[in-house]
């Protein structure tokens, strides 16, 4: 029966890929075996609570092997119709062309570009790791205690987020984690001997893993062993499994069959020696209802056992409000009403207000969680007294990344599926190495928290590798993701506000690491606007300027300045989250933005995105250079954005 189900879903995948005129025959016909497997022996998985806390996570890293998820979720009774899988890759279907989780029943995570999935999956681990000591029950049993499968090919292992990421899971020995690799030596140029020679296995034992080798990638008990060997280890495990890409079809073994559909006399020869009927989208029903007995069998004694675990848990844990996250993420956070000791006297660096708010917010938030990509001791993004996370210490609060910005991004991607309120932190210059994990984010729609520091030019003598230009507008250019400049440390809770709030966009904090006082006339409770009046006009209007970050503090000064020296009426907009207030009603922009004045922008970055607020470009004060290594009055004048030029510039335009 084995082979039976393994055939069906093999040619359910190909039928789906025929259909659609697209797809990836090759790893439906050589890791189909692998997959089977897993699900069928391995997987504790309930198909009618298909978010069932206590579920096996699955990651099909290699996203271009959708088909064949979808065929071995619909052979394992998920809620999938034949009609569904023959609508594969069409628009508004349950199974599109990669894996996309709130689509498709049984997906966990949404994968695609290579090598994210693995990463991602890292971070399920450490999350399911911290709830599995957190909810240890007395019978020496716990709430939360799964394992985490991948299954990843030669490409994901190939990009290098997916070695930044198995680093820091070899260091944590997350041995919650296993996954399986199809090695079929082929990529889709050509064959792995001209770009991927290296060992495999040996690079994942040096990085602290335990790894086994399946031979025939086709021997379901060999590949039962291997998985079965895999969840006694002390350490993550990857199982290689080798495999012949495009198993059965005339093209085997080319890289021809990685992305191109067969042809029809391919179809039909590989259906007759698989022993499956000609007519597309055939079940063996008989083996379909297998399959899911085996399921069935062992997922029901697995979703028994944690039925009596969570009235334990009920029981004994007195602290559990501190653990309702796990089950439901609506807790309403109100930080404009939460006493954080401000003092209005204080100039610091909005780095230290921003550490100080975020460490009072740990004392009201108890999922709060992340860290920063080696760069604590600069970001000041680390929660005090929570202690690290590590295999020691499962208890701490702050995960240390490393340098792995890119890895970072995708666990941070991981752990949010577990209802964590995840934060990770580094220079705004280094955004970039995040982005596309960020990306992933907003389409997956995570409400995962980016704390970007050193925000502009005015770092100085890091230079220009150091000084963000282009970050900004990259940031808002993403769909589905908040981008937040406070100006001070009230402005800063106000950031966190939104950010607490928001159960489907990421977000990103762009913080300034120069001294910053707090201005009397800044709001927390504006910023749910996007932008606000700052400084009002003392008479009649001559125009507005509109600024964010500490360049508010430089706009309010050059209003002041000229209303002193020239008479000149200007209105100060703090923008703190353009995105915000382009959302807001077009009568709240006209109060706040009246038409029929003239308009400025001053912020240290790209103008791009900008021009929509003035009229025409010489009422940008932005920055569309590369810095220079110096001093930070030395590199304003440089950059022709130091006080005394922008302010002369805006009377002349006033003139």
């Amino acid at each position: 029966m084995d082979r039976e189900i393994i055939a069906n879903i093999k040619t359910l995948g190909i039928d789906m890929i025929k259909e659609a005129g697209s797809g990836h025959p090759g790893i439906v016909l050589g890791a189909a075996p692998i997959i089977y497997t897993l699900y069928a022996k391995h997987m504790n998985i309930n198909v009618n609570d298909e978010k069932w806390l206590n579920r096996d996570r699955f990651v099909m890293s290699a996203g271009h092997g959708s088909a064949l998820l979808y065929a071995t979720l619909f052979m394992a009774g998920y809620s999938l119709t034949l009609e569904d899988l023959k609508k594969f890759r069409t628009i508004h279907s349950k199974t599109p062309g990669h894996p996309e989780v709130g689509i498709t029943p049984g997906v966990d995570m949404s994968t695609g570009p290579l090598g994210q999935g693995i990463a991602s999956a890292v971070g399920m681990a450490i999350a399911e790791k911290k709830l599995e000591y957190e909810t240890k029950l007395k019978n020496g049993k716990s709430l939360i205690q799964h394992k985490v499968y991948v299954l990843c090919g030669d490409g994901d292992l190939m990009e290098g987020i997916s070695s930044e990421a198995a680093s820091l899971a070899g260091t944590l020995q997350l041995n919650n984690l296993i996954v399986l690799y199809d090695s079929n030596n082929v990529c889709l140029d050509g064959n792995t001997n001209i770009t991927f020679q290296e060992n495999v296995c040996e690079r994942f034992k040096a990085m602290g893993w335990n790894t086994i080798h399946v031979k025939n990638g086709n021997n379901v008990n060999e590949i039962d062993r291997a998985i079965q060997s895999a969840k006694r280890s002390a350490k993550p495990t990857l199982i290689e499994v080798k495999t012949i890409i495009g198993d059965g079809s005339l093209l085997a073994g080319t890289n021809i069959v990685h992305g191109k559909g067969l042809t029809d006399d391919d179809i039909k020869q590989l259906k007759f020696n698989l022993q499956i009927p000609q007519p597309a989208f055939y079940v063996n029903e008989q083996a379909k209802q297998d399959m899911q007995r085996q399921i069935y069998t062992r997922g029901n004694t697995k979703y028994g056992e944690w039925a009596t675990n969570y009235q334990m848990f009920m029981n004994e844990f007195s602290n559990k409000e501190n653990y309702e996250f796990i089950f439901k993420d609506d807790k309403q956070y109100d930080l404009l009403n939460y006493h954080f000791n401000l003092n209005a006297n204080d100039r610091e660096a909005m780095r230290i207000s921003n550490k100080k708010i975020m460490n009072e917010i740990a004392k009201y938030v108890p999922n709060l969680l992340g860290g920063s990509a080696d760069l604590a001791s600069a970001t000041n993004v680390y929660l005090e007294q929570l202690g690290d996370f590590s295999k020691e210490n499962l208890n701490g609060k702050n995960i240390w990344f490393g340098v792995r910005e890119h890895a970072m991004g995708a666990i941070l991607n991981g752990i949010s599926f577990y209802h964590y309120k995840v934060f990770g932190s580094t220079f705004l210059s280094f955004s970039d190495y995040l982005k596309p994990a960020m990306r992933m984010a907003a389409i997956m729609k995570r409400p995962i928290s980016y704390i970007f520091t050193h925000d502009s030019i005015g770092i100085g003598q890091d230079g220009p590798t150091h000084q963000p230009i282009e970050q900004l507008v990259s940031l808002r250019a993403i769909p589905n993701f908040n981008v937040f400049r406070p100006c001070d440390a009230k402005e800063i809770i106000g950031c966190w506000h939104i950010i607490l709030q928001s159960k489907e966009t990421p977000s990103a904090l762009i913080i300034s690491r120069n001294e910053t006082p707090i201005l009397e006339s800044s709001d927390a409770k504006e910023v749910l606007n996007g932008a606000y009046i700052i400084e009002k006009e003392q008479g009649e209007l001559d125009g507005i300027v509109i600024a964010t970050g500490t360049e508010v503090h430089n706009a309010i000064h050059i209003a002041r300045d000229l209303y002193h020296e020239k008479k000149i009426n200007l209105r100060i907009v703090s923008m703190p989250s353009r995105e915000i207030f382009l959302k807001t009603s077009p009568e709240y922009q006209e109060q706040i933005l009246p038409k029929g004045y003239k308009k400025f922008v001053i912020e240290a970055g790209s103008s791009l995105g900008w021009e929509k607020f003035v009229y025409n470009e010489k009422y940008l004060f932005t920055i569309d250079m590369f810095g220079a290594s110096g001093t930070k009055d030395d590199v304003y004048q440089y950059c022709h954005f130091d006080y005394e030029t922008i302010k002369t510039k805006i009377l002349n335009l006033l003139r």
